[in-house]
């Protein structure tokens, strides 16, 4: 992973050369409507209080789990014994990003999500609250059990949870969903695993899937994924927002094109 320095470094590179955040200059309408109608959506959604009054439940939640890591690991948390209070204040999404894909999924009226990477489940609340289905899957069973709970708690019955490695439960889910119409891949930061589930996520998608890779500025590893996932035949368009990458398939896009848009 980068340092701090370097991770600074490379977004003020991505700062200076990104489109602007009200679309000025951007002659893909597609992208145009995105950048206002999402991106710029600054509606306060009656979810966001809910989520957000759950988030800070877990900030002050002293209890300690043990937490199984499949992935590239934690940037802060070393320890496999973990407090909840510390799982929430360093390794789930910050509220900008989870309310963005509340709106991703709520203004493309998204039927299924799939989520690698659960975590404590308030990204997974939030595109709960955007879609009309989810699928996430997390790796820890102490961490999914936490989860579970929350979505009880939050009365949220459109959330299928399976525990387990990515590797074995992709299929199982699949085994369920004919196709998905949109995909969060948050975790295993690394650059062979990233690229392996994206190829077989790729074999589910339709013309209108969209699929978001989390932290793709995170290492070199995932830069380089990053533009792998771009120069695949059947992406049309991505957006690079700095710490989420999105990918479109949509046919209508004649030509290949690539957004760099602050936000």
């Amino acid at each position: 992973m980068y340092n701090p320095f370097q991770l600074i470094t490379k977004y003020l590179h991505y700062y200076l050369k990104a489109s602007n955040s009200k679309g000025h200059g951007v002659h893909s309408p597609f992208v145009f409507d995105f950048i206002t109608k999402v991106l710029n959506d600054d509606t306060k959604y009656p979810c966001y209080l809910t989520v957000e009054n759950k988030r800070n439940e877990f900030l002050g939640d002293k209890r300690v789990i043990e937490v199984e890591d499949y992935g590239a690991g934690s940037t802060k948390l070393k320890e496999t014994r973990r407090k909840i209070s510390a799982i929430a204040q360093t390794s789930v999404k910050k509220k900008k990003w989870g309310q963005l894909l509340f709106r991703i999924a709520q203004y493309y009226s998204i039927n299924s999500v799939l989520e690698l990477g659960t975590s404590l489940g308030i990204t997974t609340s939030y595109l709960a609250h955007g879609a009309k289905r989810v699928f996430s899957i997390e790796g820890a069973p102490q961490v999914a059990k936490v989860a579970s709970e929350s979505f009880h708690q939050q009365k949220l019955e459109n959330i299928s949870l399976y525990t387990g490695s990515f590797e074995t439960q992709l299929p199982v889910v699949f085994h369920e969903l004919a196709n998905v119409d949109m995909v969060f891949i948050d975790g295993h930061h690394l650059k062979i695993p990233t690229l392996a589930y994206f190829s077989q996520i790729s074999r589910f998608v339709h013309n209108d899937s969209i699929i978001i890779f989390d932290d793709i500025h995170w290492s070199k590893e995932m830069e380089q994924a990053w533009e792998e996932v771009k120069s695949y035949d059947g992406v049309k368009l991505s957006i690079d927002l700095f710490f989420i990458g999105l990918v479109f398939f949509n046919s209508n896009f004649k030509e290949k094109q690539h957004f760099s848009i602050r936000f």
